[in-house]
C-alpha cells in the first residue's frame, strides 16, 4: 500500500526539514547542533517507518495497527511540516517580490495546518463513528407491478479485518441497523476482506444474523480474490476458495457471473451478478447475462462502478447497477472528494440511458479513517411507474 506514493512521502518527509534547516535553524542554532537534531530526529523516525513498511512484501502488513498509526503520524506530522514549508517558501517569494518584509505565507500556513489536524482527529474518532441510512426511492416503467415496492438494502465494502477490538461494537451496529430496515432482499457490493479470508472468521457470527426476505446475495470485490499478498498460487488460490466457502456458510447467496431470478406470483426480476471489472478483470457479462429474456428487469450486483459506463449501460440490459469500491474516497470537503479525479461515478445515484446505478460509500475500509464521507448502508425501494 505505501510502496505505491513512497517517493512522494520520502520527499514530504526530507524536502520540508531540509527548508526549516537551511532557512530557520542553520543560522539561529548554528552551534547548538543537538537543537537541529531533535528537529531532524522525527523526520529521521518517520523515513525508517516508511522504509520499514515498503520493504513488506504483502500490501499491508497482516497486523494493520502499524498502517493506521503510520498514516496518522502522516498526517499529524509530516503534512504539517509539508504546508509549512510549502506556503512559506512561496510567501517568501512573494515577499520578495514585494519588497515587505512580512511573510504571509507563515500565517496560511497555521491556519492551514490548524485545519489538517482538526480533519485528522475527527476523521480518525467521531467520522468513523457515524453511521448513514441513505434512502432512495426509484422508479421504474418495467418493474413487474407486484415488486411495487420491494425494498433492497445494500452494503458493500466490509472490508471487515479492520473491525478488530472496540471497533466490534461498530460492525455489529451495521448488521443490527440493516435488520431494523426489514428488506426483502439484502445485497453485498464486495470486498469482505482487506486481504485474507481468515479475517472474515471472527465476525462470521454476526454477520450469519442478516435477515431477509429473498435472503442476503453478494460479489466479490478485488480485495476478495486475496491478490494482496505475496502467497504462492496455491494458497492465493486456496484463499480464493476458502472467501467463497465462508460466504456461503453463512448463508449467503454468492453470484460468480450468475444469475437468479426472484417471484411474486407470476412475476419476476432478475439479481445478476458479476465478478471483478478490472484487477482482476473477471467478469464475464455475457455468461452473466446468459438466460436472462431482453425485457427482463434487472437488478446487476458489481463491485467497480467503472464497468456501468464500459459494457452495462451499453447492453441496455440494465435497470439497476448496485456498485462500491470506491468509499465515496473516505474524505470530502463540501461534498466533493478527490477520488472523483479518478472515478467519473463516485458516489450516490446516477442515471443514464434508461438505467441507473447506486454507488455505496461502504461501511468499512482498509484504513479507518472518515471525514466527510460516513459509512452508509442504502435502502432502496422500487417503484412501478403507473401508466
Amino acid at each position: 500500500m505505501i510502496s505505491r506514493i513512497f517517493i512522494p512521502i520520502l520527499l514530504a518527509i526530507v524536502l520540508p526539514d531540509l527548508y526549516f534547516d537551511q532557512h530557520y535553524w542553520r543560522s539561529r542554532y548554528h552551534g547548538r547542533w543537538w537543537l537541529r537534531l531533535l528537529w531532524w530526529l522525527p523526520g529521521m523516525l518517520m523515513f525508517i517507518y516508511t522504509i520499514a513498511l515498503v520493504s513488506i512484501r504483502d500490501f499491508v502488513p497482516a497486523d494493520l495497527t502499524w498502517v493506521n498509526v503510520y498514516m496518522f503520524l502522516v498526517g499529524l506530522i509530516v503534512w504539517p511540516k509539508a504546508i509549512f514549508a510549502l506556503c512559506s517558501g512561496l510567501g517568501l517569494l512573494w515577499s520578495r517580490w514585494r519588497h515587505s518584509r512580512v511573510n504571509l505565507g507563515n500565517v496560511v500556513a497555521v491556519v492551514l495546518i490548524l485545519i489538517n489536524w482538526y480533519v485528522l482527529i475527527y476523521g480518525s474518532t467521531i467520522g468513523t463513528k457515524k453511521l448513514t441510512v441513505q434512502r432512495d426511492d426509484l422508479y421504474f416503467t418495467n418493474l413487474p407491478e407486484r415488486f411495487d415496492g420491494y425494498r433492497i438494502v445494500f452494503f458493500s465494502d466490509a472490508h471487515v479485518g479492520s473491525f478488530t477490538g472496540s471497533r466490534r461494537a461498530l460492525l455489529q451496529r451495521d448488521i443490527d441497523s440493516i435488520n431494523a430496515q426489514r428488506a426483502d432482499l439484502i445485497a453485498f457490493g464486495g470486498d469482505l476482506q482487506n486481504t485474507r479470508p481468515q479475517e472474515i472468521v471472527p465476525v462470521m457470527p454476526p454477520l450469519r444474523q442478516l435477515r431477509a426476505r429473498d435472503g442476503v446475495v453478494s460479489v466479490l470485490g478485488n480485495h476478495d480474490y486475496s491478490e494482496y499478498t505475496h502467497d504462492r498460487p496455491d494458497v492465493e488460490a486456496a484463499n480464493r476458495r476458502l472467501v467463497i466457502d465462508l460466504q456461503r456458510r453463512m448463508g449467503w447467496k454468492l453470484l460468480l457471473n450468475s444469475h437468479f431470478a426472484l417471484h411474486r406470483g407470476s412475476d419476476s426480476i432478475v439479481v445478476a451478478g458479476e465478478q471483478n471489472f478490472r484487477k482482476p478483470d473477471s467478469c464475464d457479462f455475457s455468461r452473466t447475462m446468459n438466460g436472462v429474456g431482453e425485457k427482463a428487469f434487472v437488478v446487476m450486483l458489481q463491485h467497480d462502478p467503472r464497468a456501468w459506463d464500459d459494457h452495462i449501460v451499453p447492453s441496455h440490459r440494465v435497470a439497476l447497477t448496485l456498485s462500491g469500491h470506491t468509499h465515496g474516497g473516505q474524505i470530502a470537503f463540501f461534498g466533493v472528494s478527490p477520488v472523483r479525479l479518478v472515478y467519473a461515478e463516485d458516489d450516490g445515484l446516477y442515471q443514464r440511458d434508461g438505467s441507473m446505478m447506486c454507488v455505496s460509500a461502504g461501511i468499512g475500509g482498509l484504513v479507518f479513517f472518515r471525514f466527510g464521507v460516513p459509512p452508509e448502508i442504502n435502502v432502496i425501494t422500487l417503484h412501478r411507474i403507473k401508466h
